[in-house]
């Protein structure tokens, strides 16, 4: 129906070829790998590398696979891995995490998906576009928990368009295997039921992996929860030893282990006293559409007691996204009361990850609405919305006076 309206006319029962996808994607994983991969840090940057598990065995020495390496300072680095939750027969059934299942070669019929995050989501809608029987499994009253409600929803209807199924408020009681089928039992308060599955995905949140560095010997604290604990400045408990990344992190992005990492580099080779809290940190769920996010959302300034003014641009009302057939989502951002200064912000579209940095610099240059209406945006084009919304702030500032005098003059002056 979607491509008819557009002109398109595609065959009926029309599926992805699944292992060609697949394969393409490992194909593209692997050419962009080397970016991580050992060879550049050691041949390119001429960084030594010892591959092995590593351990602190003194306040100066790591045992890596029985070769000890001194140091002056230290940063753990280790990150973290999918939280496999405690499900009765899970283990015995088989199930996926986002590191292993990419490795599949054959369409599962029935796909199932165990937490309603960003991973679970962007993988339940991935599989279901694949032609995958979708359903997704969540313990919480909605899927995307930290978000804004009002682009949940939208990414709900979506789901809703695409088949995807979502259970909420669900608690899994146990997994089993019939006739080659894993066999979920699944209650909420509505019902109990039974759902099938060929492959489950576990998507249940990340554990830091802090097991096995023997941190207890050079007085590192830690969470197996919360991973290791670190100051504003990124030092461990131990003065020498610092840490970056998803192994102390609550924001566990790629792009924010390597700001932190910046963050340690000026700390610990250059006697800095840079600062994690300083960090303007944007992040994005890659579903369709996506949902973009930096700075506070509404429930964190009611937190700090800090009253905000929150300007919302829909891009039913932006041309560009009218003529892409993109109408759904928004642009939404937070400024602290009566001021132009931003301090948060939501942007919910197709591109949403490309279009939140001219807000995540705007905040970390201090940059405000005000500013931001002078800034001429191309036109046609879905940011432009971000400037509407410097527009609305400047005529939110007009008093009645204000406004009526203006009626008054172009009353006269027609």
């Amino acid at each position: 129906g979607l491509a008819k309206s557009y002109g398109t006319n595609i065959q009926e029962g029309s599926l992805a070829d699944f292992g060609q996808v697949m394969e393409r994607m490992r194909n593209l994983r692997a050419l962009i790998s080397k970016h991580d991969s050992v060879e550049r840090f050691s041949h390119e940057l001429g960084i030594d590398v010892f591959l092995g598990k590593g351990k602190f065995t003194g306040n100066n020495t790591i045992n890596v696979d029985d070769k000890i390496l001194k140091f002056k300072k230290a940063v753990i680095a280790t990150g973290a891995r999918p939280l496999k939750p405690s499900i009765e027969g899970l283990d015995e059934a088989g199930f996926l995490t986002n590191e292993t299942v990419f490795s599949l070669t054959d369409r599962p019929e029935n796909f199932v998906v165990i937490g309603g995050g960003p991973i679970g989501c962007e993988l339940a809608q991935t599989f279901s576009r694949l032609g995958c029987k979708v359903t997704i499994i969540e313990q919480a009253s909605h899927f995307l928990q930290r978000e804004d409600e009002d682009a949940a929803k939208i990414l709900a209807d979506s789901f809703s368009r695409d088949g995807i199924q979502i259970i909420l408020d669900a608690s899994i009681k146990r997994v089993s295997m019939s006739d080659g089928k894993k066999q979920i039992f699944v209650e909420n308060p509505e019902k109990e039921m039974k759902v099938e599955a060929d492959e489950i995905l576990v998507g249940a949140g990340r554990a830091p992996n802090v097991d096995g560095l023997n941190l207890e010997a050079v007085g590192v604290a830690y969470d197996t929860k919360l991973g290791v604990t670190v100051n504003d400045c990124l030092r461990t408990t131990n003065h020498r030893i610092f840490a970056v990344g998803d192994i102390c992190s609550p924001y566990k992005f790629t792009h924010t282990a390597d700001a932190m990492a910046r963050i340690a580099i000026q700390n610990v080779l250059f006697m800095g006293r840079a600062k994690a809290s300083a960090l303007t940190i944007p992040w994005c769920t890659y579903t369709d559409p996506e949902i973009a996010h930096v700075g506070m959302y509404e429930r964190d300034a009611q937190q700090k007691e800090m009253q905000v003014d929150t300007f919302t641009r829909y891009f039913k009302d932006v041309d560009r996204a009218v003529l892409d057939g993109e109408q759904e989502g928004f642009v939404k951002i937070h400024v602290k009361k009566g001021t132009d200064r931003i301090i948060g912000a939501t942007i919910v579209a197709r591109h949403a990850g490309e279009m939140i940095s001219e807000i995540s610099v705007a905040m970390a240059g201090n940059i405000g609405l005000k500013t931001i209406s002078r800034v001429i945006h191309p036109y046609p084009t879905q940011a432009e919305a971000i400037k509407q919304i410097g527009d609305m702030y400047n005529r939110s500032r007009l008093t009645p006076f204000l406004k009526k005098s203006f009626s008054w003059w172009f009353r006269w002056n027609r």
